[in-house]
C-alpha cells in the first residue's frame, strides 16, 4: 500500500528546490521540472493546485515564474499532501474532512477497526502537520553531512 501519491512526492520535491532558493527570484515551471526531473505538464497542474490553495505564489513577465507563497516553516507537509491528495484517513469513517460512514459498518462506536485506524490517521496527521518544508531541508543537509563523514582507514 503506497501512502504517497506520485502527485505528491513531486510537489514536496518542487516546493523544497523552491524552498533552497528563497531568497532568489521565481523559477520557471521548465526549469523546476528540468531541475527536478519531474514530467513539465504534470507539474504544472501540480503548480496551479498549490497556488490555488496559497502555498504558492506566481509573477507573470520577465523574471516571472513560481515561488513560496509563505516561510518554508510556514508550509507543512500535512498541508501539502491533504491539498493534493485529500485527507490523509486510511478510512472515510475517520476522516475529520471528509467524513463517510462505511457501508459495511453496524457500529462505528464499537468497530476496533474504525478505533485502530483513526490512531493511525491522528498518528500520521501528528508527524506531517509538524513537519514543515524547512525541517525537510534541514533534515537532508543533516543526512548528507552523516553520510559525508565516512571513516577513512589507511595504514
Amino acid at each position: 500500500m503506497q501512502i504517497l501519491s506520485k502527485k505528491s512526492k513531486y510537489a514536496i520535491r518542487a516546493l523544497l528546490a523552491l524552498a533552497k532558493r528563497q531568497e532568489q527570484a521565481p523559477m520557471l515551471i521548465a526549469e523546476l521540472a528540468d531541475r527536478e526531473e519531474i514530467p513539465k505538464k504534470f507539474l504544472e497542474i501540480i503548480l496551479l493546485e498549490l497556488k490555488n490553495k496559497g502555498v504558492l505564489q506566481s509573477k507573470k513577465g520577465k523574471g516571472g515564474g513560481y515561488l513560496l507563497g509563505r516561510n518554508p516553516e510556514d508550509i507543512t507537509l500535512g498541508e501539502v499532501i491533504r491539498a493534493l491528495d485529500g485527507p490523509l484517513a486510511p478510512l472515510p469513517c475517520v476522516s475529520q474532512t471528509a467524513y463517510q460512514k462505511c457501508d459495511e459498518c453496524q457500529d462505528e462506536n464499537t468497530c476496533g477497526l474504525r478505533a485502530v485506524m483513526k490512531e493511525v490517521r491522528d498518528a500520521t496527521a501528528q508527524v506531517l502537520d509538524r513537519e514543515s518544508l524547512a525541517d525537510m531541508l534541514r533534515r537532508h543537509e543533516l543526512l548528507q553531512q552523516k553520510q559525508n563523514k565516512v571513516p577513512v582507514y589507511a595504514i
